[in-house]
């Protein structure tokens, strides 16, 4: 098995990258609702901040802060994940592995996670966010995608309406080569 080594900083900055176990399908936008409330109730009870979140059809990608003396956020992703599923019909089919472990099919059991490092990093993170559903063709212009918290940032002022044009996928996101 796998030895997965998960940097745990107390008060650290994120990026996730989280999916939907069966990727075609677009589960997480047509149940959106069920989604914010499932994070929102997680946030009741294990506090963090939302930096960045964007909500495709099959996965997500978030950069959180933790706050200061916490570093646990696989307890804050397991709960997401299972206040998610329990908002859903059990419709999925499940291999015997799931069957046998009680598992719900929905939810990759893993995600990917990416400590932090800087000020750069963290916008280029946040940058790669908003432009995921560009880059996924789901819109031509970020402005357009209804799912992210890109529409929080033009009204605080962090970015404007027209940030990144109409869908010229140049410049650096994400995890630099």
């Amino acid at each position: 098995m796998p030895n997965y080594r998960r940097a745990f900083v107390p008060g650290g900055c994120w990026f996730f990258t989280v999916n939907l176990q069966e990727r075609r399908r677009r589960l997480l936008v047509e149940r959106i609702d069920s989604l914010r409330n499932a994070v929102a109730q997680t946030r009741r009870t294990y506090s963090f901040d939302i930096d960045a979140f964007v909500v495709l059809p099959d996965h997500l990608h978030a950069v959180w802060t933790l706050p200061p003396g916490d570093a646990d956020f696989s307890t804050r992703w397991r709960l997401i994940k299972t206040h998610f599923a329990r908002a859903l019909p059990k419709q999925e089919q499940l291999d015997t592995v799931r069957q046998a472990r009680g598992e719900r099919g929905i939810w990759q059991r893993r995600f990917w996670e990416h400590l932090i490092r800087d000020e750069r990093d963290y916008a280029r993170h946040i940058e790669y966010c908003y432009i995921n559903p560009v880059k996924h063709g789901l819109v031509t212009r970020v402005q357009d995608w209804p799912h992210s918290s890109f529409h929080r940032d033009v009204e605080r002022g962090i970015f404007p309406q027209d940030w990144a044009g109409d869908a010229a996928l140049s410049g650096e996101f994400g995890e630099a080569l």
